[in-house]
């Protein structure tokens, strides 16, 4: 009988430590902040930035093609033909900030920008529903003026500008959706008559469908007091596969240009009509500068 008595008051005082030890998990919890990781796979959706910022002392360099239209048919190989490419680098100055530059093709652009991370999707002490990013961006067209035209184009005119809100929620491990409140500005409008300020609302969205692999959609509508003449929305739709330090991105689209102002803008191709490009864009990372010791 002693022994078992002995034994009911070491159940209780376990069980009262076993309280203890929870109360202070629940409340060491609650002063911990976790942070949303990987709520898209790269920095790039498909045309678009995503949220996702380059991290400290990362270099990722960037190539993306955009073949012709599928309704080319067999003499150009459905688009194989021809295709308008677009380099470039883009390095994490600080995990929340960075900063790129690229060069396409398609009308001889040249585009630089900088995106610096807002707020992180978090949980627990701080409890943030969404990740926010503020991206700023600046194209220059140096296509050259036509053979006898009488109008120069000014150095000033050539340039043109973008903003742009990411809004992103990582709702499961699977899924993660993002929109992107846009406005592009022009020096010089491309055709007399419309805004310099074009507004566009864009959104986008991630599905995994296995570990490395992921189904991502992409479309941005253009209000119509803003939209170009013979211009559609730009909307696209594609496949990510990552392998180690690559990530492939194979999609299909119905932009040709990978600027904000191309894609977004003056996008003229149309899904209704075949004006649909096969791509891709590869992503390989690089640690540039000595690893700090744990």
């Amino acid at each position: 009988m002693f022994l078992m008595f002995a034994s009911l008051g070491v159940l209780a005082q376990e069980t009262d430590l076993f309280k203890i030890m929870d109360e202070e998990s629940k409340h060491a919890d609650s002063n911990r902040t976790d942070y949303t990781t990987a709520t898209f796979k790269t920095t790039r959706l498909i045309n678009g930035h995503t949220v996702e910022n380059t991290g400290r002392g990362i270099l990722d360099l960037k190539i993306s093609h955009r073949f012709s239209t599928l309704n080319k048919g067999f003499y150009e190989l459905f688009g194989l033909d021809n295709a308008s490419m677009r380099f470039g680098f883009d390095y994490g100055i600080t995990n929340r900030l960075t900063i790129g530059w690229g060069r396409s093709t398609f009308e001889k652009q040249y585009d630089g920008f900088m995106k610096y991370k807002l707020l992180r999707q978090s949980t627990g002490k701080v409890n943030m529903p969404v990740s926010v990013g503020l991206l700023g961006s600046m194209m220059i067209k140096t296509l050259k003026d036509p053979e006898g035209s009488t109008i120069k184009t000014k150095t000033s005119d050539r340039y043109s500008y973008a903003w742009q809100l990411l809004i992103a929620r990582k709702f499961s491990n699977s899924t993660s959706v993002q929109i992107m409140p846009t406005l592009v500005h022009y020096n010089k409008v491309p055709v007399t008559g419309t805004r310099n300020d074009i507004l566009a609302i864009g959104i986008g969205g991630r599905q995994k469908i296995s570990k490395r692999v992921s189904i991502n959609g992409e479309y941005y509508h253009l209000f119509p007091a803003h939209a170009l003449q013979r211009t559609y929305n730009s909307a696209s739709i594609g496949v990510d596969i990552e392998t180690g330090g690559h990530v492939f991105q194979l999609h299909f689209t119905n932009s040709t240009g990978m600027t904000e102002r191309s894609f977004i803008t003056e996008t003229t191709g149309s899904w209704g009509k075949g004006d649909i490009h096969f791509g891709f864009n590869i992503s390989r990372v690089f640690t540039v500068g000595k690893k700090k010791k744990l």
